[in-house]
């Protein structure tokens, strides 16, 4: 009997592995940095000098850009220490930087090797009252090897110190890494925020965009209707047609759009009553059965409709569970869709699964199930048939995983959409999987009988999972493929469509609209999105595009952090789940 039921578990810990990856929308796999904050004393005295550091390791083969890249175009490390009640910042002292020489660079690159520290001088007013401070502070870097830069990350870190009266001695404490400082060469403190709507690069004075902190872009846009929605890199015909519909009125259609919720709800509690049928779970029925002391053995036909009951209940409340687990702790579809880690472990799952349905691999844990006992008498109980529907909902095999992890995989998109009830998609598959349980535990036994036609339905699945995973293969191409980018190349290319009328900021360009009463056409980019700069090359470059935009407000909307507001809450007002993303606005003004 084939029952590869690992694979079901397996589906669970890649979600679940996924959801513990770094989170940024379309950069799942991005490293992080180890961040650990230090003070050069145990306590320290009110009206005192406070020295503090914070030590730094990225991954092997990793650095940052310093403090003062030679090539302004690329992004620097920031530390900026939040303004706290009585502490003063006096001075942020970055390391000496190393000169790194990488192919494709005129000069070399300014950077920080793997490990390093950042100290901060700070002095503490004698006002403060004794008792612990906490003084947060933002880092944001970006990783880089030698031929790929990793979207920029901001850590959220900071320092608690016990204040203690004036005069009170103190114990120092990390001298290996203060004692390395060379205090009085540092940077002021304004030297280190500098206000951007760029990240890449500062902001001109007067330029565009430096007065979008006064135009809030998400509440402007309670003022426009969006009329569609898109992403990845479009050809010009199909990026002309996504125009197009857009003003018509014509939305894109999923399999699922247009049906309403009762219609999904029917598709999926239909589909896991179906998993039932498969051959990997259908000839277990029986079995099953007779383990939980159902049927004729359970006594009675209302006990052995209630063990059936316990038993279908279990398997409904294991697959509603883990899907909500992963749902939850996954974020949004987008997040997850986004890692190519993730579409890579997808694909290689649905291969497994596929070699299973065309027995080039067999798996067998349907014997476990059978060293179970249920006492002498065989008459099953209620906690016993619970557990082991829970058992088999695990060990359900090839057949049910490809489903369960369907429905989880919508279940989150629809979640992120903000349709909570998608939460319950999952608990409804388990229903329909364990309706016929409490029929059969009464005693039914007018089952469909295995046979050859089952293995025709078993290479049926194995052909539909193995074009699952040639796609999701294809989406973890993309995904890697979309990594290997200059941001140079992406922020030099957006600077020449700034030059060319359009605008950096979101605000802006809708008070513009607002006020002409012209459509919207909103790009949102990274400096690490190489379909961005293809984008920018060809598509957006073509003259019949530039023919269908001409009467439009255009906005570069730049989404460096996704994970971050503002982008991140630009990209959940849009249902954005990846770079480039396009959006067409139009003002309330002129309908719809």
């Amino acid at each position: 009997m084939k029952n590869p039921a690992f694979i079901a578990l397996v589906a669970l810990l890649v979600g679940c592995a996924v959801s513990s990856l770094p989170t940024p929308v379309r950069a799942q796999s991005v490293p992080r940095a180890q961040v650990s904050p230090i003070v050069a004393t145990d306590v320290v005295a009110a009206g005192s000098e406070l020295r503090a550091a914070l030590q730094i390791t990225l991954p092997e083969g990793l650095h940052t850009n310093s403090n003062k890249p030679r090539d302004e175009s690329l992004i620097p490390i920031r530390l900026t220490v939040l303004p706290v009640s009585g502490v003063t910042v006096t001075e942020i002292v970055f390391p000496t930087p190393t000169d790194l020489v990488q192919k494709g660079a005129d000069q070399p690159l300014s950077v920080f090797e793997r490990a390093f520290s950042i100290a901060v001088s700070m002095t503490v007013d004698q006002s403060v009252s004794p008792g612990d401070v906490t003084i947060p502070a933002r880092l944001r870097y970006q990783a880089c090897d030698e031929s790929v830069c990793y979207i920029p990350q901001t850590v959220q870190t900071g320092w608690t110190v016990k204040v203690v009266p004036a005069g009170t001695a103190v114990s120092p404490q990390h001298q290996d890494v203060f004692k390395t400082v060379a205090w009085g060469t540092g940077e002021k403190p304004a030297d280190t925020i500098v206000a951007t709507s760029n990240p890449a690069r500062p902001t001109p004075a007067g330029a565009a965009g430096s007065t979008s902190a006064t135009l809030d872009p998400i509440a402007r846009l309670s003022e426009f209707a969006i009329l569609g929605t898109t992403g990845g890199y479009l050809g010009t015909t199909d990026f002309i047609e996504f125009i197009q519909s857009a003003e018509n009125g014509v939305q894109q259609k999923g399999m699922f759009d247009g049906r309403g919720p009762l219609a999904i709800l029917f598709l999926v509690f239909l589909g896991g009553l179906a998993l039932n049928l498969t051959p990997c779970v259908l000839p277990m029925i029986p079995v099953n059965l007779a383990i939980i002391g159902a049927g004729a053995r359970a006594g009675s036909r209302s006990r052995g409709f209630w063990l059936g009951a316990a038993y279908g209940a279990a398997m409904a409340f294991v697959y509603g569970v883990l899907g909500l687990i992963v749902i939850l702790t996954a974020g949004t579809f987008g997040t997850i869709n986004s890692s190519p880690w993730f579409n890579l472990g997808i694909a290689l799952l649905f291969i497994v699964l596929a070699l299973a349905m065309f027995d080039i691999l067999e798996i067998d844990f349907s014997r476990y199930s059978t060293r179970v006992s249920v006492g002498q008498s065989g008459q099953g109980s209620m906690a016993v048939a619970f557990g082991m529907g829970a058992v088999a909902a695990l060990l359900a095999g090839a057949c049910v995983a490809p489903v369960v992890i369907q429905v989880v995989l919508f279940s989150s998109d629809l979640y992120a959409a903000g349709t909570n009830a998608a939460l319950a998609l999952p608990f409804l598959l388990g229903i329909g999987m364990a309706i016929p349980w409490p029929i059969a535990g009464a005693g039914l036994s007018a089952l469909p009988k295995p046979g050859a036609w089952m293995v025709r339905v078993k290479q049926a699945f194995g052909v539909f999972i193995l074009g699952t995973a040639l796609y999701y293969g294809y989406e973890a191409y993309s995904l890697f493929s979309d990594r290997w980018v200059d941001s140079r190349e992406v922020t030099s290319s957006v600077e020449e469509k700034l030059k060319a009328g359009w605008h950096a900021s979101l605000g802006e360009g809708l008070a513009v609209a607002a006020r002409e009463q012209k459509p919207v056409f909103v790009d949102l980019w990274a400096t690490w999105c190489k379909n961005c700069l293809m984008m920018d090359k060809t598509t957006l470059a073509d003259e019949q595009v530039n023919g269908v935009l001409r009467n439009y407000v255009k906005v570069k909307f730049q989404a460096e952090n996704p994970d971050e507001a503002p982008a991140k809450d630009v990209m959940q007002k849009f249902g954005a789940v990846g770079l480039p993303t396009y959006v067409i606005l139009r003002p309330r003004a002129q309908g719809n």
